[in-house]
């Protein structure tokens, strides 16, 4: 066997008991929260360009490595962000909205 007939998952996305996030669900919570890209990178300690790699994805689920994705989904659930995943939603599809005030 040579090295590259050698294949390996690195594991670029998790479902063990999480969502799958979209790329318009990170845009939709920015929006929400009212967080710039940039803001959003530094807070999760990310590049810009990453998050915009991961809204890119739009309607599909975020394909990045599982740290990337909890390091960015953290961030907005710490500014207020609830991510409903599919079914959750009154439209039956993904969504994101803002926690209730205590």
């Amino acid at each position: 066997m040579h090295q590259h007939d050698f294949m390996y998952d690195t594991k670029i996305i998790a479902f063990e008991g999480k969502m799958a996030i979209t790329g318009n669900q990170i845009r939709a919570a920015r929006s929400l929260i009212g967080m710039e890209q940039v803001a959003l990178a530094e807070k999760a300690g990310v590049s810009a360009n990453t998050i915009r790699n991961m809204e890119g994805f739009g309607a599909e689920r975020v394909k990045v490595r599982t740290d990337t994705l909890d390091a960015v989904t953290d961030a907005l659930r710490s500014a207020g962000v609830f991510f409903m995943d599919e079914g959750e939603a009154p439209a039956g599809g993904p969504g994101v909205r803002l926690r209730a005030l205590s």
